[in-house]
């Protein structure tokens, strides 16, 4: 194991992190998932124990290993992640870095789904998951800095400010997906951080060196 920093501008602080996909099941085969491949969320759980934090990450179904000192539960559902987030505070600062699902298919099938002659459509009833964002920031046990992650493919300033708004974010950390700028696969990105009255570029660089400098900004921005 390597070594685990004790000192940095973190030292002494919880910083609980969340990463990946959620998988909405529809049968025993089957679920509704998106591309996030996790990389970002863990690079921030990495760069935050580099500062010297306690850090615990919450991950979705992802392959990667467990960066060295970092206290990891794994989660499938968007239920799962919510409940595993509200059970993990108290936290200086959350990061939401996982790209949760919306929407979660109303009944799962407990067989397989089979094709039948004659039906060529198959209807989901999907309702809402729940948003753990907002909740983290309602919590009783709020943490002094709660950050979001907003992935968006269009008018990423717009969107980003009002769900920093709409969820009472104190950051959100927004990037482009879908195009050449970054995305949930790569192993670079860029970032826009905004906040009530300010905002910042990140990278482009590789996604260890963008979150080193989101951390640093978070240490810079926690209350004294």
């Amino acid at each position: 194991m390597s070594h685990v920093p004790t000192a940095g501008p973190l030292a002494g602080k919880r910083v609980l992190v969340s990463a990946g996909p959620t998988y909405e099941d529809i049968d025993p085969v089957r679920f509704v998932g998106n591309r996030s491949s996790g990389k970002m969320g863990f690079a921030v759980a990495a760069a935050a124990r580099d500062a010297g934090a306690e850090v615990v990450l919450v991950a979705g179904p992802v392959h990667m290993d467990t960066p060295a000192g970092v206290s990891r539960i794994d989660v499938r559902s968007a239920a799962q992640m919510h409940a595993a987030v509200l059970g993990a505070l108290p936290a200086d600062v959350y990061v939401g870095a996982a790209a949760v699902a919306d929407f979660t298919p109303r009944r799962v099938s407990e067989h397989k789904i089979k094709k039948t002659a004659g039906t060529d459509t198959l209807v989901l009833e999907l309702v809402r998951t729940p948003d753990i964002l907002a909740d983290v920031s309602a919590h009783p046990q709020r943490p002094a800095l709660v950050v979001g992650f907003a992935a968006e493919t269009h008018d990423v300033a717009r969107y980003a400010r009002g769900k920093l708004v709409a969820k009472r974010l104190d950051l959100i950390a927004a990037n482009l997906v879908g195009g050449a700028e970054g995305g949930f696969e790569r192993d670079d990105n860029a970032l826009a951080v905004y906040w009530d009255g300010g905002e910042r570029p990140l990278g482009p660089a590789s996604k260890h060196e963008v979150a080193a400098q989101l951390v640093d900004l978070i240490a810079g921005r926690l209350p004294a």
